[in-house]
C-alpha cells in the first residue's frame, strides 16, 4: 500500500491574471470590461481628483495604451492588498506603493494624458522607430 500522499494530486495554485498586454482577443475585451468598471466603479469615485493643466486626465483613457497598462497594473495590486490574506497593512502598501505613484505617473503634465482636457481626448503620437537592421 502506497502512502496517501503519493497518490493525491498535488493541489494546484490558483494562477496569477495575466497582464493586459498579454492578452487579446477576447480575453483582452474581458479584461478591459473589468478595468473599466473598476476605474468607474472605485478609482475614480474615490481617488478622482479634480482636473487641471497641472493634473490632467482623459474622458477616454482606454484608448491610452500606456494609461491602460498602467491601470491594469494598479488594478493587480489592488487585488493582491485588499485580500484578506495580505494583512491588515496591505491596503496602507498599496496606496504607499501603488496608488500614488501610478497616480503621479498618469496625471503628470507630460504624462500620457497631456494635452486631453475635461471632455476631450487627443490621440497621442509615439516616438518614431527605425527597425533594426542588425
Amino acid at each position: 500500500m502506497t502512502p496517501a500522499h503519493d497518490t493525491d494530486p498535488t493541489p494546484e495554485q490558483p494562477q496569477a491574471p495575466a497582464f493586459i498586454l498579454y492578452l487579446d482577443g477576447e480575453e483582452y475585451a474581458e479584461e478591459m470590461r473589468n478595468l473599466a468598471l473598476w476605474v468607474s466603479d472605485l478609482l475614480l469615485p474615490v481617488y478622482g481628483r479634480e482636473v487641471t493643466s497641472a493634473q490632467p486626465w482623459c474622458p477616454r483613457w482606454w484608448e491610452h495604451l500606456e494609461a491602460v497598462a498602467r491601470l491594469h497594473a494598479l488594478w493587480l495590486a489592488w487585488q493582491e492588498y485588499t485580500d484578506p490574506e495580505a494583512g491588515v497593512s496591505g491596503p496602507a502598501v498599496w496606496h504607499r506603493d501603488h496608488l500614488g505613484p501610478v497616480m503621479t505617473e498618469l496625471r503628470a503634465p507630460n504624462g500620457p494624458f497631456a494635452g486631453c482636457r475635461p471632455g476631450g481626448h487627443r490621440p497621442k503620437e509615439a516616438p518614431s522607430v527605425e527597425a533594426y537592421d542588425g
